[in-house]
């Protein structure tokens, strides 16, 4: 397996990942996320993929994407916090007929990594309180709670 940056290329592989995520987040919240959706358009994909401040790591084997991070770089710019470049992990996920080989494991490792060499403090993400398998699989990584977003419907 080789990680290596997205190219245009992957985006229709990039599109069946991104709708398997997003499977998994509409089964559990139908009033958050639309059914059969994805998060990006491909021109949206496109820019992003294009744009050295989101940078995307693609894992692959031969010609198939066996799963992907999408990152962005970030700066905190409020007065009252120091001002520190974060990578976020806007979205991590492996082709979920390959779970469970440790793609998960060394693609994050490879996100971590960049981060360092670009001179980051921290990396961040989300995780949905849905997904328990992927708070597990954060956790085991390393991360930790930095805040809590809550809610209440209405």
């Amino acid at each position: 397996m080789l990680i290596r940056r997205a190219q245009t290329g992957d985006i229709p592989q990039l599109n069946r990942l991104l709708f398997q995520v997003n499977k998994i987040h509409s089964d559990a919240r139908p009033d958050l996320f639309k059914a059969g959706a994805k998060k990006y358009t491909d021109s949206q994909l496109e820019a992003i993929v294009q744009d050295e401040n989101t940078p995307v790591f693609a894992a692959v084997e031969g010609e198939r994407l066996l799963g992907y991070a999408f990152c962005v770089f970030k700066r905190s710019d409020s007065g009252a916090m120091n001002d520190i470049k974060t990578l976020y992990i806007d979205d991590l996920c492996v082709d979920e007929s390959c779970r469970g080989r440790h793609i998960g494991s060394k693609l994050y490792g490879y996100v971590l990594d960049f981060a360092k060499s670009s001179g980051c403090r921290n990396v961040t993400l989300n995780v949905w309180a849905l997904n328990e398998s992927a708070r597990k699989f954060y956790e085991k990584c390393g991360l930790c709670i930095q805040k809590y977003t809550m809610e209440q419907i209405l």
